[in-house]
């Protein structure tokens, strides 16, 4: 077992926390030159029963004798203030090693990439991975993408399935394959899923709460 950082973006984020994203596609690098579908390739690292602890964008929000107050960016604006704090005593104990972290004060947002291991407050444990071409992606892996499926709307199509959709604005819905298309283009920048590259496919259970309390509970 071992434990890795994982980047998510804020909308990502919060379909972790809703409980609707279950999985995660990320880009080889370097691209295999050839590799047969289901082969896990020499440059992933990430195996079954690893834990990935998430980094999102983050600030301090308050000090407190013992502890430090975390704000996370991806619930701003959703929720109360009160709900979007969590309180965590200084790393080691020492006050002066915070200001390390939060050199500009409890202002300024913190870039995803600078977050700390103790500030996480999510921690996935990977229970499936696969190598695929990205437009493989199915309706269902789209859906354990984090697609918000609109409860009230689907679409009948000419095999006569009716297919769940996203609502993506007033009047315009999406299938969740067309959802991630849009999200990785996105993401990767435009015309990125023509390219239809490798991806890793990690498929995981969501622990909300920071990787090093869940040692603490279980020891």
């Amino acid at each position: 077992m071992t434990d890795r950082p994982i980047l998510f973006s804020g909308p990502m984020v919060r379909a972790l926390l809703d409980g609707r994203k279950t999985q995660t596609r990320r880009m080889l690098k370097p691209q295999p030159d050839d590799i047969l579908e289901g082969q896990i390739p020499r440059q992933l690292r990430t195996a079954i029963g690893d834990r990935l602890w998430v980094k999102e964008t983050w600030r301090p929000h308050g000090w407190h004798s013992d502890c430090v107050e975390i704000a996370y960016a991806a619930q701003r604006g959703l929720v109360g203030w009160s709900e979007q704090h969590a309180q965590i005593r200084y790393p080691d104990g020492d006050r002066n090693g915070f200001k390390y972290y939060a050199p500009e004060g409890p202002d300024f947002w913190r870039p995803s990439l600078f977050m700390p291991r103790w500030a996480s407050r999510l921690t996935l444990i990977v229970t499936d991975v696969r190598v695929e071409r990205l437009q493989n992606i199915s309706g269902d892996d789209a859906i354990a993408e984090g697609a918000e499926i609109d409860p009230n709307y689907r679409t009948p199509c000419l095999d006569g399935v009716v297919y769940p959709m996203v609502k993506v604005a007033p009047g315009a819905w999406m299938s969740p394959v067309a959802w991630y298309h849009r999200l990785w283009d996105q993401i990767n920048g435009p015309k990125a899923w023509e390219a239809n590259p490798w991806v890793a496919v990690y498929t995981f259970t969501v622990i909300k709460q920071n990787i090093d309390q869940i040692e603490k509970v279980a020891a």
